[in-house]
């Protein structure tokens, strides 16, 4: 019998829930070098994509993306901006992680 790790299935209310708790801690919200552009381009802050984050409301249904990590879609609206981004729940030994993806 093997020992293979059985994923998580996660609830959209679970992955944005988790997400927000680590959202919490804004060490913990790595953005890449995509969502980095994407943020310029679109003069949209950190404190937005934060504030999305940890209070948004999910707009795309959270899967599993191609590197086996939850993702979904959030949106918010903040300072009279709509922010919408795409976000990837990574568990780690030391605790999740929150990767940004894209951000508009």
């Amino acid at each position: 019998m093997s020992s293979q790790p059985v994923p998580l299935k996660l609830t959209d209310e679970n992955l944005k829930r988790l997400i927000r708790e680590t959202a919490a801690d804004t060490a913990r919200v790595f953005f890449v070098p995509h969502a980095k552009k994407r943020m310029r381009e679109r003069k949209i802050t950190p404190t937005q994509v934060y504030d999305c984050l940890r209070n948004g409301h999910i707009c795309e249904q959270g899967h599993v993306n191609l590197h086996g990590h939850w993702q979904c879609t959030l949106t918010r609206r903040h300072a009279g901006d709509e922010v919408t981004i795409a976000a990837a729940l990574e568990r780690a030994d030391d605790g999740n992680w929150v990767a940004v993806v894209t951000v508009y």
